[in-house]
C-alpha cells in the first residue's frame, strides 16, 4: 500500500462518525491504511460511545499507513465548534464540517495524496444550512464534481459523472439521477446513454481487469416492444448501444427492465445501465442496503460511499451497522487497483 485512503467523517450529528469508529473496531484489517478526514473531537466522542477506542491525531495523511490496528487515525482538517453538534438534530455547524471535510479529501485526491475517498453520510439540509459555498450543492456528487472541474480548469459540464450502486450480487449505473421522472425521460438521449456507457466501461474495465459486459435496460415496458409502448428505445437507446459497440465496448440491449436485473444477478452481465433513479436503485436496494455501495463514476479519482443516509434516529445509540461503510472501503480498494 503506497497511499492512504481518506474517509470523510460525514455529518457529526448522524451515524457517520460512529460507523467509522465501529469499522476500525470490528474490522481492523479492512481499515488498514485508512484515516478520517475530519475532527478529532468528533471522532473521540464517537469512539467513546463504543467503549473508548483510541484516536490518533495525524499531522500528515501518509502517517495513517503506520498507525496500529484498532486505533482511529484522524487528520484534523476541520475545526469543531466548542460545543459539538447534538446527535440527531440538523445543524449548520455539522453541515459545514461535513462539507469542509469533503472538499479537503477531494483536493487531496486530485493532488494524488490519497488513493481514494470514502464519504460517510452527510445531511443535505444541514449542508444547505451551512451557507456558501456549500448551499450551492445538493450533496456529495455535485460538490465533488465542482472540485474536479475547478482542479482541471474546465466547466462542470465537462466533468460528466454517473452514479453506480453495487453490492456482491448486482451493479447498476444510472443515466439520470435526482430529477422529476418527466424530466428524466427527456434526458434519455442517444448522447446521454452513450456517455453513460463510456464512463461505465472505463471505470469497470479498471476494476475487473477486462471489458465489462454491459446490459442496457429499456425505458418503457418490454423495452418499448418495437415502438408499441414508446419510441425511446428505437430513436435513442439502441443507436447509443450501436455506437458503443462500434467503439469496442461490450454493450447489449435494450432489454426489458423487468427481467434484465435478474439476468445480471445470475451472472449474464457485469452491470446494468438503467435509465432513471428508481428503475436502477430499487433492485439493488431490495437486496439489502447494508451491503450496498454508492460509487461516483467519471471523477478523476475514486469515490465511494455507504448506501444509506445519516440515520439521525440511530445516532449515538450504538445500533448503526458499519456493513455498508466497510463494503464502500473494499470497493474503493478494488477500484483503486489495490
Amino acid at each position: 500500500m503506497q497511499k492512504p485512503f481518506a474517509i470523510t467523517q460525514g455529518d457529526a450529528a448522524g451515524i457517520g462518525p460512529e460507523i467509522i469508529a465501529k469499522a476500525f473496531q470490528d474490522a481492523p484489517e479492512a481499515m488498514r491504511g485508512c484515516f478520517v478526514a475530519g475532527s478529532v473531537a468528533v471522532m473521540r466522542r464517537a469512539a467513546g460511545w463504543l467503549g473508548g477506542l483510541p484516536v490518533a491525531c495525524l499531522e500528515q495523511a501518509n502517517e495513517a499507513l503506520h498507525v496500529p490496528l484498532r486505533c482511529i487515525p484522524v487528520l484534523p482538517v476541520v475545526q469543531a465548534p466548542s460545543g459539538l453538534p447534538e446527535p440527531g438534530r440538523v445543524s449548520a455547524a455539522a453541515g459545514r464540517m461535513a462539507g469542509e471535510a469533503v472538499v479537503w479529501a477531494a483536493r487531496a485526491a486530485l493532488r494524488g495524496e490519497v488513493a481514494a475517498v470514502v464519504t460517510a453520510p452527510l445531511h443535505k439540509e444541514a449542508l444547505a444550512a451551512a451557507g456558501e459555498p456549500f448551499s450551492r450543492f445538493p450533496g456529495h456528487t455535485e460538490l465533488l464534481q465542482a472540485e474536479a472541474a475547478a482542479h482541471l480548469g474546465v466547466p462542470v459540464e465537462q466533468v460528466p459523472v454517473r452514479m453506480m450502486l453495487a453490492n456482491d450480487e448486482l451493479r447498476t449505473v444510472l443515466v439520470t439521477i435526482h430529477m422529476p421522472l418527466r424530466e428524466a425521460i427527456e434526458q434519455v438521449t442517444q448522447a446521454s446513454v452513450l456517455r453513460t456507457l463510456q464512463i461505465t466501461h472505463a471505470a469497470l474495465a479498471r476494476a475487473l481487469g477486462r471489458p465489462p459486459r454491459m446490459a442496457v435496460a429499456g425505458l418503457n415496458p418490454h423495452a418499448g416492444e418495437g415502438g408499441r409502448f414508446g419510441r425511446e428505445e428505437i430513436e435513442h437507446i439502441a443507436p447509443a448501444i450501436a455506437a458503443a459497440r462500434a467503439q469496442g465496448m461490450n454493450a447489449q440491449g435494450p432489454f426489458a427492465p423487468d427481467t434484465v436485473f435478474m439476468r445480471a444477478r445470475r451472472g449474464a452481465f457485469d452491470v446494468v445501465v438503467a435509465m432513471y433513479h428508481d428503475q436502477g436503485l430499487i433492485p439493488v436496494k431490495y437486496l439489502g442496503v447494508e451491503k450496498g455501495v454508492n460509487v461516483t463514476l467519471g471523477l478523476p479519482f475514486v469515490r465511494t460511499s455507504p448506501d444509506h443516509g445519516t440515520a439521525f434516529d440511530l445516532a449515538a445509540t450504538g445500533q448503526a451497522s458499519a456493513g455498508s461503510l466497510l463494503a464502500a472501503v473494499r470497493m474503493a480498494r478494488a477500484l483503486a487497483g489495490e
